[in-house]
C-alpha cells in the first residue's frame, strides 16, 4: 500500500473508496445529540484504516473532521519504503525544504498544510533506519535534538515513532517533558 496513491485525492475521490456510516454517539451533548446519527465512521477499504469524528451536533463537521483525520492516519500509518538511494538524499526532498530553519530545525505548526506530509517522510526515514534515531535525523540533515523535537510536537507521532522503535527491539525515546 503506498500512501502517495491516496493522499492527493479530493475528498470526493477519497469518499468514494470509502465505506461511510453515521450512528448516534453516546455521552453528554444536550437533547438533540442523543437523538440524531451525526458521528461519523469513515473505513477506508483500500488501506483498512478506521477513523471516526462524534464531537459535532452537525453530520457534515463531522464528516469534514472524519475525512481530515483519514488524511492524517495515511501518514502516521503508512509507510513508503525508501530504498538507500532515496534516503541518502532525503533531506533535499521539497517537503523538508520547505520547512527546514536556517538553524537546521524543522518549523512548522501542526495546523500547517505542510505538517503531515513532513511526519510522513520523517516517519519513513526513521523506519529505514529501522528506527535508530541518530541515522534518520542525519538522514534529514538535522541533528538528533532537532528530530526529537520534532517528533514531540505532536503526541500520535511521538507515539508511532515509540511503537516503531519497540518494533525494532529499541527503547522507547523519553520525553523532554
Amino acid at each position: 500500500m503506498i500512501r502517495s496513491t491516496w493522499t492527493p485525492l479530493t475528498d470526493p475521490q477519497l469518499l468514494a473508496q470509502c465505506e461511510v456510516d453515521t450512528y448516534r454517539a453516546s455521552g453528554p451533548g444536550g437533547q438533540k445529540r442523543n437523538k440524531t446519527s451525526s458521528a461519523v465512521r469513515i473505513r477506508h477499504l483500500p488501506s483498512g484504516l478506521i477513523v471516526i469524528a462524534e464531537e459535532s451536533r452537525s453530520q457534515h463537521e463531522n464528516r469534514a473532521k472524519a475525512l481530515k483525520r483519514l488524511r492524517q492516519a495515511f501518514y502516521l500509518k503508512l509507510r513508503e519504503g525508501l530504498r538507500a538511494e532515496v534516503l541518502s538524499s532525503a533531506s533535499q526532498r521539497e517537503e523538508l525544504a520547505s520547512v527546514r530553519s536556517i538553524s537546521g530545525k524543522l518549523e512548522v505548526g501542526r495546523k500547517d498544510a505542510r505538517f503531515w506530509p513532513v511526519v510522513g517522510l520523517v516517519l519513513d526515514v526513521l523506519e529505514a533506519t529501522e528506527a535508530r534515531v541518530s541515522e534518520a535525523a542525519a538522514a534529514l540533515g538535522i541533528s538528533t535534538g532537532h528530530l526529537i523535537d520534532f517528533l514531540e510536537t505532536e503526541p500520535k507521532v511521538w507515539e508511532q515513532a515509540n511503537q516503531m522503535r519497540q518494533r525494532f527491539g529499541h527503547k522507547s525515546l523519553k520525553g523532554s517533558a
